[in-house]
């Protein structure tokens, strides 16, 4: 199968099943960005519930702006922020200190635009899943892209669907139970080796 599918922000879980299914990956690059969707932001489980990450964004004075050229507010100490919600809410996680190494640097290091930063983001996760994907990137915007199924979608973040993937354990989850779909990082640092199998086991039901 080849798939087109918006790089994102630490994937969510729906992304990841489609991506790790597909013979040939194409990134979609090259559309307008959009707000409150997945370019920006991703949700942890955190000792209150699920919690939203979000990358602030310079907002254009432009009606349309591309997602490749939009660039991260970096007067806000955001990386700091989140990496501390990270920590707060995985370091109890049976797998944490086995990819945090791998992960930790990436809110160090200031990034000019969201879809470069997004793009170290997938890079590290991969590394950490040791996925070796063929991929490559859209040149131009359009709305139906020949043999390829179309994963464009996923990107948003309102009336999401519900995916019926199997419930794995959680930190919190005697706490707020199975919250679905969330960020790669919850499967990661919840599942660790076992993520990939856990990935390749699961249907994009209601697609």
């Amino acid at each position: 199968m080849n798939i087109i599918i918006h790089p994102t922000y630490f994937p969510s879980i729906a992304h990841f099943v489609a991506i790790v299914k597909a013979e040939n990956i194409m990134f979609e690059t090259d559309d307008n960005f959009v707000k409150q969707t997945y370019r920006n932001r991703t949700h942890i489980y955190s000792p209150n519930g699920k919690l939203v990450l979000n990358i602030p964004v310079v907002h254009s004075q432009k009606n349309r702006q591309k997602y490749r050229d939009v660039k991260i507010f970096n007067a806000q100490k955001w990386q700091q922020i989140h990496w501390k919600s990270i920590l707060t809410a995985y370091s109890n996680s049976p797998f944490f200190e086995f990819y945090k190494d791998e992960l930790a640097p990436l809110f160090k290091k200031p990034h000019e635009f969201i879809l470069d930063f997004n793009l170290s983001c997938f890079e590290s996760i991969c590394s950490c899943l040791q996925l070796n994907l063929n991929l490559r990137f859209s040149k131009s915007y359009t709305e139906t892209v020949k043999n390829f199924t179309d994963f464009r979608h996923l990107v948003n973040a309102k009336k999401e669907k519900a995916y019926g993937f199997r419930p794995y354990v959680q930190v919190f989850h005697a706490k707020y139970g199975f919250i679905p779909n969330l960020s790669i990082l919850d499967l990661l640092f919840n599942e660790g080796p076992n993520t990939v199998n856990y990935l390749e086991t699961q249907t994009l039901q209601g697609v």
